[in-house]
């Protein structure tokens, strides 16, 4: 059974949910996805990233060398990712093309990239086979040996953006207990607007196993901070970097990790 994602892409194609200006609301998620980058990223190559939106780390990867393919769903992400890319002189560093993360055999021919990057379908996938089915498509153009890197949303740590932002959320029990005890909407939620899977911190080493990865760190993004974006922002200098070098230290303490909104997990393609 495959999911019909269109909605997903009719939201995101839509305009609806702001996509370019997402990570500068939420900065210590883009400032702690990059620390990792940094870390674990090999120095140079040649990277495939699914689900590259608007281009927010795509601009990144490509500032620093790498050559990038950027894959998205959305058609209007897809030319908004193409527009900032010129606009920056990158456009030749950078090849993007429109796909869907679970069947990239048209668009992604290529096996022998240094490093995968899925940084967003996790999100929106709620049925397991089709996450398996995206994470073994991305997995298979992995060359032996290679990273990658995933993006997923926390299904506790959502909490924390919920009471702050739609604290009526609280009011529709039936879809309290399905996020709660099934990490996804009741299955008669009309579809239209963010649909989305939350994961348990439990499931998302085993989900990348299955495919055949080996798991190297699981960590929070967010950590001890869940949904105060702002005084994160408010931080600049020195004392920014002081904070996001402690919440980097903690963004692996098991205590913490599943109090954050997005989860990150980075593994490896074993050498055969």
């Amino acid at each position: 059974m495959t999911d019909d994602v269109s909605d997903i892409r009719d939201y995101y194609d839509s305009g609806t949910d702001n996509e370019p200006a997402r990570l500068d609301r939420h900065q210590l998620e883009r400032d702690m996805t990059l620390r990792y980058f940094d870390a674990y990223l090999p120095a140079h190559g040649r990277l495939l990233e699914i689900g590259a939106a608007a281009g927010a780390y795509t601009l990144w990867l490509a500032q620093r060398g790498y050559r990038v393919v950027a894959l998205d769903m959305s058609q209007k992400l897809h030319e908004e990712c193409k527009r900032r890319l010129a606009e920056a002189g990158l456009e030749s560093s950078v090849d993007c093309r429109i796909a869907d993360a679970r069947d990239l055999a048209a668009a992604v021919p290529e096996t022998d990239f240094d490093a995968v990057l899925l940084m967003g379908p996790l999100y929106h996938l709620v049925l397991r086979d089709d996450r398996i089915k995206a994470l073994r498509e991305a997995y298979s153009r992995l060359k032996p040996g290679g990273l990658f890197v995933s993006a997923l949303l926390s299904r506790f740590g959502v909490m924390g953006h919920l009471i702050r932002h739609v604290p009526e959320w609280i009011e529709n029990q039936a879809m309290v207990r399905s996020i709660i005890e099934r990490g996804q909407d009741p299955e008669d939620t009309p579809k239209g607007g963010f649909r989305g899977y939350y994961v348990t911190v439990d499931e998302v080493s085993p989900l990348h196993e299955e495919v055949g990865l080996e798991t190297l760190v699981v960590a929070g993004v967010e950590p001890a901070i869940s949904a105060d974006d702002e005084s994160y922002n408010r931080l600049t200098g020195a004392r920014r970097e002081r904070w996001l070098d402690l919440l980097y230290e903690l963004s692996r303490e098991p205590s913490l990790v599943a109090s954050s909104r997005h989860l990150l997990h980075i593994g490896q393609k074993p050498e055969r």
